[in-house]
């Protein structure tokens, strides 16, 4: 491990504003967080949104900084990465912004029914290739467990420069006769995105550098629907 990276590992141990937890912690169990998030650690009610597969935070720091009055979680696996976000947060004072560094496969552990209100999942890994679909975080495998803890019609986000990942999202959507309410295959190509859309990640800057279109879907999840996959 780097000089620096491991310098990120022990800083990132003493912020407030993460939670690490054992895997062995999570596996089959409640991390004691679950059900608190709004009374114990933000001291608020207010509505609860969370980003998968995080990063280095960006839009978990970026949506923070737009809309006060909300609570935000970023989540993922790569300590190194959130640092940035984790400090950033630290640095600007926002006290709407915490992350869990954990595998997304855990992510029930942490959340209690009806307790998060919406769902960004940006650039994740697209796991490509037929064999590799339950892998993807928009797979019916992860949906089912996000009908778990998001409240009944919430919204998830997805951006992603993989075309492959975006068509598939969309199917599974239209197959389970989900509410698709905005979808595209080149995000910017014709006007500028609204301001919450137009928040750009470390990677988003470098695909539109290399001239990659950003594919785009939102939907509500319907907690009453088992989601299935097709054919």
């Amino acid at each position: 491990m780097g000089k620096n990276k491991l310098a990120r590992w022990i800083e990132l141990g003493t912020f407030n504003n993460v939670f690490q937890p054992e895997t062995s912690a999570v596996i089959g169990n409640d991390y004691p967080v679950k059900g608190t998030w709004k009374k114990e650690i933000f001291r608020n009610m207010n509505p609860l949104v969370l980003e998968l597969g995080c990063g280095k935070g960006e839009y978990t720091v970026g949506l923070a900084s737009r809309f006060p009055v909300n609570n935000f979680i970023g989540v993922d696996i790569k300590g190194a990465r959130m640092w940035r976000g984790a400090k950033t947060a630290n640095e600007n004072k926002l006290p709407n912004v915490a992350f869990i560094r954990t595998r997304i496969e855990f992510i029930s552990s942490f959340f209690d029914e009806d307790e998060t209100d919406e769902i960004w999942i940006t650039f994740p890994d697209p796991h490509p290739g037929e064999k590799n679909a339950n892998k993807r975080l928009t797979s019916p495998c992860f949906l089912n467990r996000y009908r778990l803890f998001l409240k009944h019609g919430g919204i998830i986000h997805l951006k992603t420069d993989n075309r492959e990942l975006y068509e598939y999202s969309k199917n599974v959507v239209l197959r389970n006769k989900l509410d698709l309410l905005k979808n595209t295959h080149d995000l910017y190509s014709e006007s500028l995105p609204d301001d919450i859309l137009s928040i750009k990640t470390h990677y988003e800057k470098i695909f539109l550098k290399d001239g990659l279109k950003i594919n785009y879907l939102s939907f509500r999840l319907d907690k009453q629907k088992t989601i299935e996959d097709g054919p």
